[in-house]
């Protein structure tokens, strides 16, 4: 029970590190992904563009939409330029339709950046996916502080409330994840593993629910999380796994030219492959019932609705699950990479 309570406060000062590294990389919509999203409108001919509704959902933003006629929430715009620091509501860069206006010569571009007089500034903004970020970290926090309670209030008793629902849920990221793939040391590397896998979990939670942001669906989310995975990788990386990258033991010579540059190449594609894997796994998730539920509203017919209808929540199951694995999948290859570059090996 001691060691779970350690552990439990081991994972919020990890997770409190994990939030100050992702807050500069959410401030804005990521453009590499608003050009692999975006593509021309598709409108019916009574107006609805799903393309609009889809990508606005997927995108991050600097207002949060949740429903029509007073269900928009303007977040704070935090802003550095030559004008110095400047915050100010949201709100005052859109008119009472939405359209984007200019504010003391600060305006949103096409990609949804905010630009001053055409050139770029420093956002720190809070935008939707920054909010979600906070949501899902506060969550974490009054869950797991939960959780440490517990085991010190039923120290040396069984686990009682979330408590009792948590621990197996610990207990098989610990056996069935950290400890088979990182070894005697994977202690050290655990709090960590905690907090990457409950927050992938969470943020992949949250994203179901109706007008939620998609965190977990964010390049610069899943990249942020790739990073610090191939930081921690390669700096603890011990001298048998730099020796096996440029000096491959039992390779002849003329060999070793052609497979170092390869090796090499191989320690920047595990993380792009851990970025990718999960931002598309979620993006499509989204996609797919968005555009499920667009179906009712580009027919306006009650039986493609009910369809429709049938089919969300035939996928809504599926991506719950998909939730879960995505999580699981994640943490393991985190804690397959960090084995592999601690791993001792025997000399002969």
């Amino acid at each position: 029970m001691s060691v779970f309570l350690s552990l439990s406060k081991k994972f919020s000062v990890a997770l409190i590190v994990l939030l100050a590294a992702f807050s500069p990389a959410l401030s804005a919509t990521d453009e590499a992904q608003v050009h692999e999203l975006q593509e021309e409108p598709t409108a019916s001919e009574h107006g609805f563009n799903a393309s609009e509704v889809i990508i606005h959902h997927v995108l991050d933003d600097h207002i949060w939409h949740l429903w029509d006629h007073g269900g928009t929430i303007y977040l704070p715009v935090i802003v550095y330029s030559e004008k110095g620091l400047n915050i100010f509501s949201s709100h005052n860069l859109y008119d009472e339709h939405h359209n984007k206006v200019e504010y003391n010569g600060y305006k949103l571009d096409e990609l949804g950046h905010i630009v001053l007089n055409g050139k770029s500034v420093l956002d720190l903004s809070i935008t939707k996916n920054v909010a979600m970020l906070l949501i899902n970290a506060a969550l974490l926090l009054l869950v797991f502080m939960a959780v440490a309670k517990g085991y010190k209030k039923n120290l040396g008793k069984a686990p009682s409330g979330i408590q009792s629902f948590m621990e197996p849920v610990i207990v098989f990221v610990r056996d069935e994840i950290v400890k088979p793939n990182i070894g005697k040391h994977y202690e050290k590397y655990l709090p960590y593993m905690l907090t990457l896998f409950f927050f992938i979990l969470f943020g992949n939670f949250l994203g179901l629910l109706p007008g939620a942001g998609n965190l977990t669906g964010n390049i610069a989310v899943t990249m942020t999380l790739a990073v610090l995975t191939f930081l921690i990788t390669n700096i603890k990386g011990n001298k048998d796994y730099w020796a096996h990258i440029f000096w491959t033991p039992g390779v002849p010579l003329p060999l070793r030219l052609i497979i170092l540059p390869v090796e090499i190449v191989g320690i920047f594609t595990k993380p792009i492959s851990l970025t990718i894997r999960l931002f598309v796994a979620i993006t499509a998730g989204h996609i797919v019932l968005l555009s499920l539920i667009c179906l009712a509203f580009i027919f306006k017919s009650v039986w493609v609705g009910a369809g429709s209808t049938v089919m969300v929540l035939f996928i809504s199951l599926i991506e719950l699950l998909v939730a879960g694995i995505q999580a699981y999948v994640f943490t393991l290859f985190s804690s397959l990479y960090i084995g592999m570059s601690t791993a001792e090996h025997e000399h002969h």
